[in-house]
């Protein structure tokens, strides 16, 4: 009865495949795709990041807690939350920091860095993370000049910048090198001005921004904007980190984190006040 019924079985499964044409398939192996919008996993790297501190609203040291404070501490403390890292802020000097860069002693370059040409031969960029023009600050009395045109043409005016920034070279493009004076920082370059040994500092705006505010009442700057420029990290050359930043800037973008730490910074930012 048993041997029948084995029998009965097999021409049975026998006329299914038939009638189906083929035998089943094997069951494919169980896989899990990535979701759409995974992110990169550093596995807790450590990411050496460079500032000046010397570069607010971007990064300084807030009097309040003599410690690092600024969008870019923001901004890293975000990327390494979405990527598992690490940040570890390292104040820098301005001067030869593409170098070190390129020299990998930093992973990462974070300063309000513009993305130019000549410097993606040294150095790699991260997309762009803010789009911005250079102005014209100057003291928030001045009448003399209202925009770049009437300040060439107050041969007497000094103009100060960063030295080895697209600042310096707008300010040498617009007055001549001549009228320039030019400082290792920006803090520098901005006291001179309010000291009235200058009489104008060409920066970035959302730089402008920040010490305007940092000096209630005491600086401005002018309507016109000198350029238009984006701002990116910057990394050394082949850098396996540019990927997964780029990624997780994109993310930022999407979410309104970027925007969010923009009006925190640039919008609400107060400092404090001695």
């Amino acid at each position: 009865m048993k041997a029948f019924k084995f029998v009965t079985g097999l021409l049975i499964l026998a006329f299914l495949l038939a009638a189906c044409g083929s035998a089943p398939a094997a069951p494919a192996a169980a896989t899990v795709a990535p979701a759409a919008n995974a992110l990169p996993d550093l596995g807790g790297k450590k990411i050496i990041v460079a500032v000046e501190n010397a570069y607010p609203p971007f990064n300084f040291i807030d009097k309040a807690t003599n410690k690092g404070a600024g969008w870019d501490y923001d901004a890293w403390q975000q990327i390494c939350k979405l990527l598992n890292c690490v940040p570890v802020m390292t104040e820098a000097a301005w001067d030869g920091i593409f170098e070190a860069a390129a020299a990998g002693q930093y992973d990462v370059v974070a300063d309000g860095v513009t993305i130019t040409d000549e410097r993606k031969l040294k150095v790699d960029f991260s997309n762009s993370y803010m789009h911005y023009g250079q102005v014209i600050l100057v003291r928030a009395d001045e009448t003399r000049f209202t925009d770049s045109k009437s300040l060439a043409a107050l041969t007497t005016a000094l103009v100060a910048s960063q030295l080895g920034t697209t600042n310096e070279k707008k300010a040498i493009e617009i007055v001549g090198d001549k009228r320039v004076k030019s400082f290792d920082t920006f803090d520098s370059s901005v006291l001179a001005l309010m000291s009235k040994d200058v009489d104008a500092v060409i920066m970035d705006q959302p730089a402008a921004m920040g010490f305007i505010a940092a000096n209630k009442g005491k600086l401005k700057f002018l309507p016109e904007l000198l350029t238009s420029e984006d701002l990116g990290f910057v990394f050394k050359k082949g850098s396996d980190l540019v990927a997964p930043v780029n990624a997780a800037l994109d993310a930022m973008k999407a979410s309104g984190d970027l925007d969010a730490l923009y009006q925190k910074w640039f919008v609400d930012y107060v400092p404090a006040t001695n």
